[in-house]
């Protein structure tokens, strides 16, 4: 379980919440109103105060690296270190089936970062975190760029590790993906949370 207690930082009220295993918890809320910055708060990316653990086990009791591997942040454009697809991947054989799930042609790993298109870029990243096999994914709008076909193979790959016992919080506007995916809603009302149905 992530449990988030008292989560501030700049400009932003405190948040307390619990994720469970398992669980997905759709945030939803105007642009501006604090979703990035919640998400980029929980993994530890941007200056914040509070508590945050997972199983019990406080934040800061772990190193950074091993916290952001097992809470997963997945930006709506990730980051890129490498020229090509299959240099982001330390073994292919392992993305392979993941990128081909998500309707990708098991031979991109030779493709150009920058000849990429925005949807194809948003898949890759978040390939690039489930081959971590990570406990909580953040998911900041991970279908924003992609067409329905992509968009329910993207939802199909989140919910076999839902059900594999993993947990998502999901940054979406689609008020039908939350619908299909999320246990729980949380809405950002500039930065401050409120929990509505799904």
């Amino acid at each position: 379980m992530l449990s988030v207690n008292a989560l501030t930082r700049p400009t932003f009220p405190p948040v307390s919440f619990e994720l469970a295993d398992g669980e997905c918890i759709a945030v939803s809320g105007a642009s501006g109103s604090g979703k990035s910055l919640l998400l980029r708060a929980i993994a530890d990316l941007d200056p914040n105060e509070g508590a945050v653990k997972l199983d019990g086990a406080a934040r800061e009791e772990m190193l950074a690296p091993e916290w952001r591997r097992r809470v997963v942040y997945v930006a709506t454009e990730p980051g890129w270190w490498s020229d090509t697809v299959g240099g982001h991947f330390v073994d292919w054989d392992r993305a392979r089936d993941l990128v081909v799930a998500t309707g990708l042609p098991d031979d991109c790993q030779r493709w150009p970062i920058s000849q990429l298109s925005t949807g194809e870029r948003q898949r890759i990243g978040l390939v690039r975190a489930l081959v971590l096999e990570p406990r909580v994914l953040l998911l900041d709008e991970p279908t924003s760029s992609l067409d329905d076909t992509a968009t329910e193979a993207v939802e199909e790959l989140v919910q076999a590790r839902l059900t594999e016992g993993a947990s998502v919080l999901w940054v979406t506007h689609d008020g039908g993906q939350s619908r299909r995916l999320a246990h729980r809603r949380l809405v950002c009302t500039a930065g401050a949370i409120s929990e509505t149905a799904p």
